[in-house]
């Protein structure tokens, strides 16, 4: 399904039946990173995703964005498509952008689940923290057996824009989005988070280090932590079954 916002087309689906969860996916990446676990339990929840501008099927926007352009257009898609009492889950930048929404109560969502989730200020050089955000991290996740059959279109899209050197490599528009995301810090909004909050994190994480996790936990009253050992920016596609058991648990009662 299409849905057109800041004159951007975004391509979005709605699926399943119960509770409401919208899912926003990471820097580079699109909806079928949730198809596992969409299909695994869309007789118990709702799922509701789309794809960001310049991801998955979406259109590219026509000039650089903010995290206040993002926050802008969850919103309006939110408000479009009547959202009620629903929870909200984000990998990487798509936590970035929940943090800003409920941070500064734009959204008050059932429950949060932050997954390798940025928004804390990374202490490490942007060059850094850049190059392990994008191409090589996404494509070898993406690449993964169980949801190699829904990602070739995001694989490619991956390829021509961030290739050999990443960073570099990336057009204009994209660079430029990706330095107003990096270098945006959501951490004094994260005390305005008041509903039960549960984070998903992997130990070996170098896009979004473990230390950001506990940065996330010490400013959230209601928070709830599984670390797991041994995976890296995408810990829930590393270990899918303990994921759906989560999201079961958390966000199917």
């Amino acid at each position: 399904m299409n849905i057109t916002i800041s004159n951007i087309k975004l391509n979005y689906i709605d699926e399943g039946q119960g509770n409401t969860v919208l899912l926003l996916h990471g820097w580079g990446s699109s909806i079928d990173i949730w198809r596992p676990f969409i299909n695994a339990l869309k007789n118990e929840i709702r799922f509701v995703a789309l794809d960001f501008p310049g991801c998955g099927k979406s259109e590219e926007p026509e000039n650089p964005l903010t995290i206040d352009d993002y926050a802008d257009i969850v919103e309006e898609f939110i408000n479009r498509l009547n959202l009620t009492d629903f929870s909200m889950v984000g990998h990487s930048h798509g936590g970035r952008v929940i943090m800003k929404l409920a941070g500064e109560g734009r959204v008050k969502p059932r429950r949060i689940i932050f997954i390798d989730a940025a928004g804390v200020k990374p202490k490490k050089s942007f060059v850094k923290t850049a190059k392990v955000l994008t191409y090589k991290t996404a494509r070898k996740a993406l690449s993964l057996p169980v949801i190699r059959n829904y990602t070739e279109n995001t694989i490619n899209r991956l390829r021509s824009h961030f290739g050999s050197s990443d960073y570099s490599s990336a057009s204009d528009l994209m660079r430029k989005t990706l330095v107003n995301l990096v270098n945006s810090d959501m951490t004094p909004l994260l005390k305005n988070i008041t509903c039960p909050t549960f984070l998903i994190w992997g130990d070996k994480d170098t896009a979004t280090p473990l230390y950001m996790a506990e940065t996330i936990q010490s400013h959230i009253k209601d928070t709830g932590i599984c670390v797991y050992e041994g995976t890296d920016h995408f810990s829930f596609i590393r270990q899918i079954g303990r994921t759906i058991a989560i999201f079961k648990s958390f966000l199917g009662e």
